[in-house]
């Protein structure tokens, strides 16, 4: 069961990993099967390719200028950009040669693009992973702080109860002796004991 899990988490975390490859292998396959229904040396289909993927370049191109420029939607439009200009060299061409070189340069290049995504999550993962571990361990530190102080209170607590008993005992086994009288203390120089006094100890 562990070994169907961990194949299980192998098989997502590798996932992302491989979706560059799908899809400009899907690409390739597409306009393969294109070219296979009359795209091959369709003048008209490579000028409708050409300019969809210049087209996309273009606003590739404008949502990255300025300061308020958006990085994702710039990087999507030009992996259309790409991926509608590997669909129409794939489509027009008569052999594999040229597709498959744009293929794997297409591949090559979402690679690259991708693994400066996967850097910058898997360094925001590390930083927020390091935070927690940090607030997790300044909440260990109170707690056992905390812990601390409360099991000094229940020992000063038992220590006090302890010792209020012991003298109440001490007090019981005083008055109980044969012979014993308040009165001889306190001529002696001993302080008296009150009555309320002793009541109230024991």
């Amino acid at each position: 069961m562990n070994d169907t899990a961990t194949a299980r988490h192998w098989l997502i975390a590798a996932t992302p990993k491989a979706a560059p490859a799908l899809a400009t292998s899907t690409v390739l396959a597409l306009a393969r099967i294109w070219n296979a229904n009359g795209a091959e040396h369709s003048v008209g289909n490579a000028v409708l390719m050409a300019a969809l993927a210049l087209g996309a370049a273009a606003a590739g191109a404008l949502a990255a200028v300025g300061q308020s420029g958006d990085s994702t939607l710039a990087g999507t439009a030009f992996a259309a950009s790409g991926g509608l200009a590997l669909a129409g060299v794939a489509g027009y061409a008569d052999g594999l040669s040229l597709p498959l070189l744009l293929w794997v340069l297409a591949t090559a290049v979402a690679y690259g693009v991708a693994a400066r995504y996967w850097r910058s999550d898997r360094r925001q993962r590390l930083v927020h992973q390091r935070h927690m571990s940090e607030r997790r361990e300044q909440y260990a530190h109170v707690e056992r702080v905390e812990a601390i102080r409360g099991r000094t209170q229940v020992e000063v607590a038992r220590e006090g109860a302890a010792y209020a008993e012991a003298l109440a005992q001490a007090l019981t086994a005083r008055a109980s002796l044969p012979g014993f009288d308040p009165v001889a203390l306190t001529k002696a120089g001993l302080p008296e004991l009150s009555t309320a006094t002793t009541d109230k100890e024991l």
